[in-house]
């Protein structure tokens, strides 16, 4: 630029200064262009990073399952140029059109109704890893075999990658579509296939709305027949008028028998595909909720069973009612959540979901859940009925109510007493009501006067007395006589008593005592009393001798050696 100012100073004439305008003029032209490129350049990149970006598919093809029911609905409506749209063939016009045509009657004659398991994803199921461009989506019988129906990912320039059905599919379908037999639309009055109400022919809602209430009526019919006939042959072997019907079919399996008979029509009647798979999801809903139906009616019937062979056992009748009614839930969720499966929704995160949130309750409920698991296993071991007597820690008493979470003991006090049922499971329990026999363990004190043969009169005739005695078991009696007490002779008798509860045992066991009594009385002994002996050494002066004479009835002198006198009494 300086070399161009510099010619244009020393320029003399008007032509020179002329072509030095013309220089800088180009100058400022290039410099100009070039900064205009490089301010226009991001422009221009972002421009084409937006063509290069694919426009979203307007048909639905980005996934298998859209992708067909797209086509379904397109084909339905007679658009069969826009069905041809949904095909990897190279033909056009009116023989793509006719191709479409084909495939749709074919697919709605005979693909099986699992659409809900047909792939929603963009990458499909992939069932082969070494194609992962293609999906299967049903297979359809033909007189060759099963034929598979194949959707496969192409690329659309602009549209990206849409899924279309595939070349190999395509090329068998006009064999497949001459083995098709006639509609079930050629046997119907015209109007009822070609009038339609929300899309839906007229004849599919009589079906529904007139069919499915004649099948119930059906049902009921035979369900009074069949009990009937039992009732009339219960009768008759009985030999009794009085028998009464029996109820062999109730409503549940019913309503099963009806869903039997929708999937018996269904696979017999040509129907079209998503008729097919409407009468199938309702059939199956049915399956589902009258099957969950009859296993609740089947817990209960077994629930009252149990109880009523279980009278009296209100920890048992708890456990049952709470077992049940967590057999119900189950059952009920499982049914949810085979729904939910066949409609194709992921239940991984709702289990897990479920999980945490069980370990959540179980936290929170850490002792509810620890006195209600007590109370079954103290129910299923048995070890608590109503109306036992037992010990338990520092409380004795009556048992009242055995419940989940608690037991009621009544006291010798009369008063109620409610223990937790996870701190019973872990107490040192004593019952004294479960006893099969009751122990009779007296110890009988002779005096010190009792004499050899007379003690050995008390034993024999002890002995015998216990061992025939209607009430004990004689192969427990054990009579002995045991040790030199402090102030009596000691004899043990030992023996187990049969009774029918403790107000009997201790009936029972006066009657043995005062037969003990006697025999004692017979061998001309005593029982004793506590008494001692007491033995003084005595002063020689004779001192001491008003005081012994002083001591009146309570105690007695006796003469002995001069050195020593002998206090004896009672104390």
């Amino acid at each position: 630029m300086q070399q161009v100012l510099e010619i244009l100073m020393r320029a003399s004439n008007h032509t020179a200064r002329r072509k030095a305008k013309i220089a800088i003029l180009c100058l400022i032209l290039l410099f100009s262009a070039k900064v205009w490129t490089q301010a226009a350049a991001p422009e221009t990149a972002a421009n084409t990073a937006q063509s290069e970006a694919p426009v979203k598919d307007t048909l639905g093809r980005a996934t298998p399952r859209v992708m067909v029911l797209g086509f379904l609905n397109a084909t339905r409506k007679g658009n069969t140029e826009l069905a041809a749209l949904y095909l990897n063939t190279p033909l056009r016009g009116e023989a793509a059109a006719v191709l479409a045509r084909q495939l749709g009657v074919v697919l709605d004659r005979r693909l099986p109704v699992h659409l809900n398991q047909i792939s929603d994803l963009p990458e499909g199921s992939v069932p082969n890893p070494l194609r992962p461009d293609e999906d299967v989506i049903g297979k359809i019988d033909t007189v060759d075999g099963q034929l598979d129906i194949i959707v496969e990912r192409v690329d659309r320039g602009k549209f990206g990658k849409v899924w279309l059905f595939s070349r190999q599919t395509l090329a068998s379908i006009p064999s497949v579509f001459g083995e098709l037999s006639s509609p079930l639309e050629e046997f119907l009055p015209q109007f009822m296939v070609t009038t339609r109400v929300a899309g839906i022919p007229v004849f599919e809602w009589l079906a529904l709305f007139v069919g499915m209430p004649f099948l119930f009526l059906l049902t009921g019919a035979l369900s009074r027949t069949l009990a009937w006939g039992v009732g009339a042959l219960r009768r008759r072997l009985r030999h009794s008028s009085d028998a009464m019907n029996p109820q062999l079919l109730p409503l549940p399996v019913r309503l099963l028998l009806i869903a039997l008979v929708i999937w018996w029509l269904v696979a017999k009647v040509p129907l079209p595909l998503l008729a097919r798979q409407f009468w199938s999801t309702t059939a199956l809903l049915i399956a589902i909720s009258s099957g969950i139906w009859l296993l609740l009616l089947l817990s209960s019937w077994g629930e009252d069973w149990l109880v009523g062979r279980n009278k009296g056992l209100s920890g048992l009748v708890s456990v049952l009612r709470l077992s049940r009614r967590i057999t119900d839930g189950l059952f009920v969720f499982a049914g949810f959540l085979f729904v939910l499966y066949h409609f194709g929704i992921n239940l991984t995160a709702a289990l897990a979901g479920l999980g945490v949130g069980g370990i959540a309750v179980a936290l929170a409920a850490q002792k509810t859940l620890e006195n209600v698991i007590g109370g079954v296993s103290l129910v299923a071991d048995q070890a608590l009925r109503v109306g036992d007597f037992l010990s338990l820690g520092d409380v004795q008493g009556t048992v009242e109510e055995v419940g989940l979470r608690s037991t009621r003991i009544r006291t010798l006090d009369r008063t109620l007493v409610s223990l937790p049922n996870g701190q019973i499971a872990n107490m040192r329990l004593e019952t004294f009501s479960v006893r099969d026999r009751f122990w009779f363990h007296p110890v009988i004190g002779l005096r010190y006067e009792t004499t050899s043969v007379q003690l050995h009169s008390v034993l024999a005739n002890l002995r015998e007395f216990v061992s025939t005695h209607h009430n004990i078991d004689p192969a427990s009696v054990r009579v002995r006589f045991i040790r030199l007490g402090a102030f009596s002779l000691d004899v043990e008798v030992f023996a187990y008593v049969s009774a029918r509860d403790w107000s009997n045992f201790l009936e029972i066991q006066e009657e043995l005592l005062f037969g003990i009594i006697e025999i004692v009385h017979k061998a001309g002994t005593e029982i004793a009393f506590p008494s001692q002996t007491l033995y003084v050494a005595a002063d020689r002066s004779q001192k001491l001798t008003p005081l012994f004479a002083d001591a009146g009835n309570q105690t007695k002198a006796r003469e002995v050696p001069d050195d020593l006198r002998v206090l004896s009494g009672s104390f």
